[in-house]
Protein backbone atom coordinates (compact mmCIF):
# COMPACT_ATOMS: atom_id res chain seq x y z
CA UNK A 1 0.00 0.00 0.00
CA UNK A 2 1.45 3.49 -1.17
CA UNK A 3 2.53 5.79 2.01
CA UNK A 4 0.15 8.03 3.66
CA UNK A 5 -2.85 5.64 1.39
CA UNK A 6 -4.56 4.35 5.49
CA UNK A 7 -7.95 2.18 5.09
CA UNK A 8 -9.60 2.18 8.58
CA UNK A 9 -12.05 -1.21 8.08
CA UNK A 10 -13.09 -3.50 10.88
CA UNK A 11 -14.83 0.11 12.21
CA UNK A 12 -18.40 -0.72 11.58
CA UNK A 13 -18.64 2.60 9.72
CA UNK A 14 -19.62 2.92 5.86
CA UNK A 15 -17.56 3.53 3.52
CA UNK A 16 -17.69 6.15 -0.02
CA UNK A 17 -15.35 4.61 -2.37
CA UNK A 18 -14.22 5.43 -5.53
CA UNK A 19 -11.92 3.92 -7.99
CA UNK A 20 -10.96 4.65 -11.63
CA UNK A 21 -10.48 2.78 -15.12
CA UNK A 22 -7.36 2.33 -16.01
CA UNK A 23 -5.72 6.19 -17.35
CA UNK A 24 -9.10 7.27 -16.48
CA UNK A 25 -10.05 5.75 -20.13
CA UNK A 26 -14.03 5.90 -20.81
CA UNK A 27 -13.97 1.82 -20.45
CA UNK A 28 -17.43 1.92 -19.00
CA UNK A 29 -18.75 4.27 -21.85
CA UNK A 30 -21.24 1.77 -23.61
CA UNK A 31 -24.98 0.36 -21.93
CA UNK A 32 -23.53 -3.08 -21.64
CA UNK A 33 -20.43 -2.53 -19.83
CA UNK A 34 -22.40 -0.31 -17.14
CA UNK A 35 -24.60 -2.90 -16.50
CA UNK A 36 -22.39 -5.37 -16.36
CA UNK A 37 -20.78 -3.44 -13.34
CA UNK A 38 -23.99 -3.27 -11.95
CA UNK A 39 -24.25 -6.85 -11.87
CA UNK A 40 -21.27 -7.46 -10.70
CA UNK A 41 -21.80 -5.45 -7.75
CA UNK A 42 -25.19 -7.14 -6.68
CA UNK A 43 -22.74 -10.39 -7.12
CA UNK A 44 -20.47 -8.83 -4.60
CA UNK A 45 -23.12 -7.69 -2.09
CA UNK A 46 -24.96 -10.78 -2.03
CA UNK A 47 -21.90 -12.99 -2.04
CA UNK A 48 -20.06 -11.00 0.77
CA UNK A 49 -23.51 -9.93 2.60
CA UNK A 50 -22.75 -6.07 2.46
CA UNK A 51 -25.30 -3.11 1.75
CA UNK A 52 -24.69 -0.86 -0.69
CA UNK A 53 -26.44 2.46 0.26
CA UNK A 54 -25.67 4.28 -2.97
CA UNK A 55 -23.82 4.00 -6.34
CA UNK A 56 -23.00 5.83 -9.77
CA UNK A 57 -21.74 4.00 -12.62
CA UNK A 58 -19.91 6.84 -14.88
CA UNK A 59 -17.77 6.02 -18.33
CA UNK A 60 -14.21 6.45 -16.92
CA UNK A 61 -15.25 6.13 -12.53
CA UNK A 62 -17.44 4.88 -10.10
CA UNK A 63 -18.46 6.12 -6.59
CA UNK A 64 -20.04 3.81 -4.25
CA UNK A 65 -21.44 3.88 -0.37
CA UNK A 66 -21.63 0.68 1.56
CA UNK A 67 -21.11 -1.15 4.80
CA UNK A 68 -18.04 -3.19 5.96
CA UNK A 69 -18.99 -6.48 4.20
CA UNK A 70 -20.29 -9.50 6.77
CA UNK A 71 -18.23 -11.90 5.58
CA UNK A 72 -14.38 -11.21 4.87
CA UNK A 73 -13.27 -7.75 4.73
CA UNK A 74 -14.34 -4.57 2.53
CA UNK A 75 -10.63 -4.83 0.59
CA UNK A 76 -11.62 -8.62 -0.62
CA UNK A 77 -15.02 -7.63 -1.67
CA UNK A 78 -13.81 -4.29 -3.78
CA UNK A 79 -11.06 -6.63 -5.39
CA UNK A 80 -13.74 -9.46 -5.83
CA UNK A 81 -15.84 -6.46 -7.79
CA UNK A 82 -12.92 -4.93 -9.82
CA UNK A 83 -11.85 -8.71 -11.19
CA UNK A 84 -15.16 -9.54 -11.78
CA UNK A 85 -16.06 -6.53 -13.82
CA UNK A 86 -12.18 -6.78 -15.60
CA UNK A 87 -12.83 -10.05 -16.58
CA UNK A 88 -15.42 -9.87 -18.63
CA UNK A 89 -14.26 -5.97 -20.15
CA UNK A 90 -10.95 -6.27 -20.49
CA UNK A 91 -10.87 -7.51 -24.03
CA UNK A 92 -7.50 -7.04 -25.43
CA UNK A 93 -6.61 -4.34 -23.17
CA UNK A 94 -3.40 -4.67 -20.34
CA UNK A 95 -5.61 -3.54 -17.41
CA UNK A 96 -8.84 -2.34 -16.82
CA UNK A 97 -8.99 -0.51 -13.27
CA UNK A 98 -6.54 2.00 -11.61
CA UNK A 99 -4.79 -0.67 -9.18
CA UNK A 100 -5.48 1.96 -5.76
CA UNK A 101 -9.07 3.16 -4.72
CA UNK A 102 -10.25 5.50 -2.74
CA UNK A 103 -12.04 4.69 0.65
CA UNK A 104 -13.02 7.40 3.23
CA UNK A 105 -14.93 6.30 6.54
CA UNK A 106 -18.49 7.69 7.14
CA UNK A 107 -18.70 8.96 10.72
CA UNK A 108 -21.53 11.57 10.73
CA UNK A 109 -25.15 12.54 9.42
CA UNK A 110 -23.93 15.15 7.84
CA UNK A 111 -21.08 12.88 5.81
CA UNK A 112 -23.32 10.25 4.55
CA UNK A 113 -25.94 13.03 3.15
CA UNK A 114 -23.36 14.61 1.64
CA UNK A 115 -21.31 11.78 -0.18
CA UNK A 116 -25.07 10.76 -1.12
CA UNK A 117 -25.92 13.61 -2.71
CA UNK A 118 -22.40 14.07 -4.48
CA UNK A 119 -22.79 10.43 -5.86
CA UNK A 120 -26.38 10.96 -7.34
CA UNK A 121 -24.98 14.55 -8.50
CA UNK A 122 -22.08 13.61 -9.85
CA UNK A 123 -23.37 12.58 -13.72
CA UNK A 124 -24.51 16.07 -13.59
CA UNK A 125 -21.09 17.55 -12.33
CA UNK A 126 -19.62 15.61 -15.25
CA UNK A 127 -21.99 17.22 -17.84
CA UNK A 128 -23.29 13.43 -18.65
CA UNK A 129 -26.92 14.58 -18.05
CA UNK A 130 -28.66 17.51 -17.57
CA UNK A 131 -30.51 15.94 -13.83
CA UNK A 132 -29.50 13.07 -11.85
CA UNK A 133 -32.99 11.69 -12.51
CA UNK A 134 -31.75 11.23 -16.38
CA UNK A 135 -28.65 9.11 -15.60
CA UNK A 136 -30.15 5.39 -15.86
CA UNK A 137 -26.88 4.14 -13.63
CA UNK A 138 -27.17 5.10 -10.13
CA UNK A 139 -29.12 4.68 -7.14
CA UNK A 140 -30.69 7.87 -7.36
CA UNK A 141 -33.71 6.94 -9.21
CA UNK A 142 -34.13 4.24 -6.71
CA UNK A 143 -34.40 6.77 -3.74
CA UNK A 144 -36.34 9.10 -5.94
CA UNK A 145 -39.64 6.62 -6.42
CA UNK A 146 -38.74 3.30 -5.19
CA UNK A 147 -37.87 1.40 -8.34
CA UNK A 148 -35.78 -1.52 -8.40
CA UNK A 149 -32.93 -1.19 -9.95
CA UNK A 150 -30.33 -4.25 -10.73
CA UNK A 151 -28.83 -3.66 -7.12
CA UNK A 152 -30.60 -3.41 -3.97
CA UNK A 153 -30.26 -0.30 -2.44
CA UNK A 154 -30.59 -0.10 1.60
CA UNK A 155 -33.03 2.12 1.69
CA UNK A 156 -36.36 3.02 3.37
CA UNK A 157 -38.19 1.64 0.53
CA UNK A 158 -36.66 -1.44 0.51
CA UNK A 159 -37.46 -1.86 4.10
CA UNK A 160 -41.00 -1.44 4.20
CA UNK A 161 -41.30 -4.24 1.18
CA UNK A 162 -39.32 -6.27 3.63
CA UNK A 163 -41.85 -5.83 5.98
CA UNK A 164 -44.72 -6.79 3.88
CA UNK A 165 -42.87 -9.49 2.79
CA UNK A 166 -42.10 -10.62 5.95
CA UNK A 167 -38.35 -11.12 5.68
CA UNK A 168 -36.74 -10.08 9.01
CA UNK A 169 -33.07 -8.16 9.91
CA UNK A 170 -30.41 -10.27 10.59
CA UNK A 171 -28.52 -7.64 11.31
CA UNK A 172 -26.65 -7.87 15.29
CA UNK A 173 -27.35 -5.25 17.48
CA UNK A 174 -24.91 -2.02 16.81
CA UNK A 175 -22.51 -0.47 18.85
CA UNK A 176 -23.96 2.35 20.43
CA UNK A 177 -23.17 5.98 18.94
CA UNK A 178 -20.94 7.38 21.34
CA UNK A 179 -18.56 4.23 20.12
CA UNK A 180 -18.37 4.72 16.53
CA UNK A 181 -21.56 7.27 15.94
CA UNK A 182 -23.32 4.27 13.38
CA UNK A 183 -25.88 1.78 14.16
CA UNK A 184 -28.74 0.58 12.86
CA UNK A 185 -31.91 3.02 11.74
CA UNK A 186 -34.06 3.31 9.16
CA UNK A 187 -34.01 5.77 5.88
CA UNK A 188 -36.72 8.50 5.41
CA UNK A 189 -36.96 9.12 1.80
CA UNK A 190 -38.85 12.47 0.68
CA UNK A 191 -39.86 11.82 -3.11
CA UNK A 192 -43.21 12.55 -5.22
CA UNK A 193 -44.22 9.30 -5.38
CA UNK A 194 -46.14 7.31 -2.18
CA UNK A 195 -45.40 3.88 -3.94
CA UNK A 196 -42.32 1.92 -4.95
CA UNK A 197 -42.02 0.37 -8.35
CA UNK A 198 -41.11 -3.21 -8.17
CA UNK A 199 -40.03 -5.74 -10.32
CA UNK A 200 -40.50 -9.09 -7.95
CA UNK A 201 -36.75 -8.85 -7.18
CA UNK A 202 -35.94 -11.11 -4.28
CA UNK A 203 -35.55 -9.42 -0.93
CA UNK A 204 -32.45 -10.10 1.27
CA UNK A 205 -32.29 -8.69 4.87
CA UNK A 206 -30.17 -5.72 5.80
CA UNK A 207 -26.69 -7.10 6.73
CA UNK A 208 -25.11 -3.96 8.29
CA UNK A 209 -25.56 -0.84 10.65
CA UNK A 210 -26.80 2.08 9.21
CA UNK A 211 -26.98 5.57 11.31
CA UNK A 212 -27.91 7.01 14.70
CA UNK A 213 -29.92 8.85 13.05
CA UNK A 214 -33.56 8.99 11.04
CA UNK A 215 -31.89 10.30 7.53
CA UNK A 216 -34.23 12.97 6.33
CA UNK A 217 -32.76 12.71 2.39
CA UNK A 218 -34.68 14.31 -0.59
CA UNK A 219 -32.81 13.16 -3.88
CA UNK A 220 -34.12 16.56 -5.68
CA UNK A 221 -32.91 19.32 -2.79
CA UNK A 222 -30.79 21.22 -4.80
CA UNK A 223 -30.99 19.72 -8.11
Amino acid sequence: MPARLKRYHGSEQIHFITFTCFHRLSLLECAPAKRTFEAALERVRRAYRLCVYGYVVTPEHVHLLVSEPERSNLAQAIKSLKQGVSRRLIGERDRFWQTRYYDHNVRSYESFVGKLKYIHRNPVKCGLCARPDDWEWSSFRHYATGVEGAVEIESEWTARRRERAGVTPTVAAAPHSSQTGLEWATISVTGDHPNPTTNNQQLTPPLAPLCTFELQYSPYEGT
